[in-house]
Order: C-alpha cells, then sequence, then structure tokens
C-alpha cells in the first residue's frame, strides 16, 4: 500500500500488481522511490544546517530552503503514513 498526496486528501493505492507478492516489481519501486526521498530529505538536513550556520545566507537563500524542507517533509510524512498503513494491515492488533 502507499500514500498519495494529491491534494489535501490522501488517497491510499495498492502498488502490487494484481496475483504478486509483496516483493513484487511494484512494491520494489515504490520501496526504491521511498529510499530516495528519505536520503534527499537527509541530504536537506545537511544543507540546512550549513545554511542556518551561514551568516551570509540571505532571505531568498533561506526561502529555497524552507521550500526544500517543506518538500522532503511531505514525502517523509508520506513514507512514515504508507508504512504504518502497512503495518496496521499486516498487524491487525496494532494500535
Amino acid at each position: 500500500m502507499d500514500i498519495i498526496l494529491l491534494g489535501p486528501k490522501p488517497l491510499i493505492c495498492d502498488v502490487r500488481q494484481s496475483g504478486s507478492s509483496p516483493a513484487g516489481y511494484m512494491s520494489r519501486l515504490a520501496d526504491n522511490i521511498e529510499a530516495v526521498q528519505l536520503g534527499t530529505a537527509a541530504e536537506l538536513l545537511q544543507h540546512a544546517s550549513d545554511t542556518l550556520d551561514d551568516q551570509d545566507a540571505g532571505p531568498e537563500d533561506l526561502r529555497r530552503l524552507a521550500k526544500g524542507l517543506t518538500r522532503a517533509l511531505r514525502d517523509v510524512l508520506r513514507v512514515a503514513a504508507s508504512r504504518g498503513h502497512l503495518l496496521a494491515v499486516s498487524d491487525p492488533q496494532r494500535p
């Protein structure tokens, strides 16, 4: 399952192909995309620390940084929601 945020309301979709195992092509593709998104967020976090430490960083630098951090946070939340949904589906006893 994956969560897609296209608007104010998230959509949940099953990325597994019909008759495929959870480790099918689409599931692996989604996992790879999520790994890239998390890696990008980690790199951006380091860039944010560097930018905030830079006394010469101007308003436009901070604006670009805020936009990048917003995109990264949205992606990380999407991954977390997707993984949380997968845990709930695989273990219905889990709160």
